[in-house]
Formats: structure tokens, C-alpha cells, sequence
């Protein structure tokens, strides 16, 4: 839907972050969920999402409740044995294991998304990924902050050793790609400048995979111009 419906819509919940979907993505996430009947129409506003679905309470909440997109932070355990695990810093464990969580959810219909916090995750979750690629039942997204953004003070993963780590993935999967952002309740915040979205532009241009941008609802309006070019770059955005 419209970047001036999601304005009216967000721009008054400042720590939301909001997705901004290319149409053919948005028609093959909406499409599974429309065919089983789950969504009323084609509009991604019908879509409920769970966030840091991170351990196995929450994910048994999820599944059992009415959501449609499950979103889960991947990081590798700061302790033996060394794998990925359900997390978002600074958390170090879970009580989940990322192959224990693609077991629950690889026969459900529910879409994933998986969000890395660090680069060391990616390779180990993309075998495990692939593992159950075949059985899952669900649109797929995967997720990393990839450049610095406006007020960003984490460190991003480096684009081209993510996208090289992921490149064995089928291409039917959704890219979120973002930047590290950050916002101050009271102050000036500066939104995503010309450079940051051309740079993201020749990151992706190559890419064969569906694009979708996360970005951080608060700095959406001063950020128009910047993100409607992005979008109007490729029909894959």
C-alpha cells in the first residue's frame, strides 16, 4: 500500500518499524495467505505480525494464536556448543536453537522471517535452511542491516560477505535489507539521506531475489523523496 497511507498510518509510533514492500513480493506473500482464506484481500495491512519470537513461549504464543508472519533474531550461542540460537543482543542464549525453532514451524503456514545480528550466524543458518527448505510451507524473508543509516550506532553487517553467505538460498526468498538506524525523542532526527539509498541501490541492483526495505517509521516523512526513488529503481523493490 501507498508510502502517504503508511505515513498517516505510523508516523506517530516512533519506535515501529514499518516495511515498505516492492508489489511482486507483496502479491507472493499475500497470495499464500489469500488462497488459504486467512487475509480478506490483497493488502499488507491485513497482515499481523509477531516480533522476537525468540523463545519457545513465545513461538508456542504465535503459533497458536492468529499471526501470520513470525519475526525471530538469529545470533550463534556466546557459549558451547557454538550455534545459532534465537536471540537479539545483548542477549548471549535462548532456550531455543534456530533448528529447533525451523522444526516447529517448517509444517505450519505461517511466513518467516529471520533477522541476523551478526555475520558469523548467517553461513551455519543458511545449511540449516536449506535442510528444510523443501518441507517449509511459508513465504521466507530474510533479514540484516547491511549499511549505516540516519542516527545508526551498531555496526552493520558488511553487505557483500551477507549476500555472498546467503547466495545459495533460493532466489524465491524475500531479501530485507536495512540500514542501523537510530532516533531521540525531542531532537532533530535526520532521515535517510541521498547517499544511503543510492548506496543501497548498487548494492542490490544485481541482486535476482525479491528487495524489501525495513525502515524506521519515525524518520518515513523526511525521507520521502530519498525512499519513493529507491523504490522506482527495480520492480523487484
Amino acid at each position: 500500500f501507498g508510502l502517504s497511507r503508511l505515513i498517516r498510518h505510523h508516523c506517530d509510533r516512533t519506535k515501529l518499524i514499518i516495511f515498505i514492500h516492492y508489489r511482486v513480493m507483496s502479491e507472493r506473500t499475500l497470495e499464500h495467505f489469500l488462497s488459504r482464506g486467512e487475509i480478506r484481500r490483497k493488502d499488507a495491512a491485513e497482515l499481523r505480525w509477531s516480533h522476537a519470537v525468540n523463545s519457545r513461549g513465545k513461538l508456542e504464543d504465535a503459533l497458536t494464536g492468529s499471526t501470520h508472519m513470525l519475526e525471530a533474531d538469529v545470533i550463534i550461542r556466546g557459549c558451547d556448543p557454538k550455534e545459532p540460537v534465537m536471540a537479539h543482543p545483548p542477549d548471549t542464549d535462548s532456550d531455543i536453537t534456530l533448528k529447533e525453532w525451523l522444526e516447529e514451524v517448517k509444517m505450519q503456514h505461517r511466513g518467516i522471517k529471520l533477522d541476523f545480528k551478526s555475520l558469523e550466524a548467517v553461513s551455519p543458518s543458511v545449511v540449516l535452511l536449506e535442510e528444510v527448505f523443501p518441507e517449509l510451507k511459508c513465504p521466507v524473508w530474510v533479514n540484516a542491516d547491511i549499511l549505516p543509516g540516519p542516527g545508526g550506532q551498531a555496526t552493520p553487517l558488511e553487505p557483500q560477505s551477507f549476500l555472498a553467505a546467503i547466495s545459495s538460498l533460493s532466489s524465491d526468498i524475500v531479501l530485507s535489507l536495512g540500514w542501523t538506524t537510530g532516533w531521540t525523542a525531542g531532537r532533530d532526527n535526520p532521515g535517510y539521506s541521498w547517499d544511503m539509498v543510492h548506496l543501497m541501490e548498487k548494492i542490490c541492483r544485481n541482486l535476482i531475489s525479491p528487495v524489501t526495505f525495513p525502515v524506521r517509521a519515525a524518520l518515513l516523512v523526511q525521507s520521502l523523496s530519498q525512499l519513493t526513488w529507491l523504490l522506482q529503481q527495480s520492480d523487484r523493490y
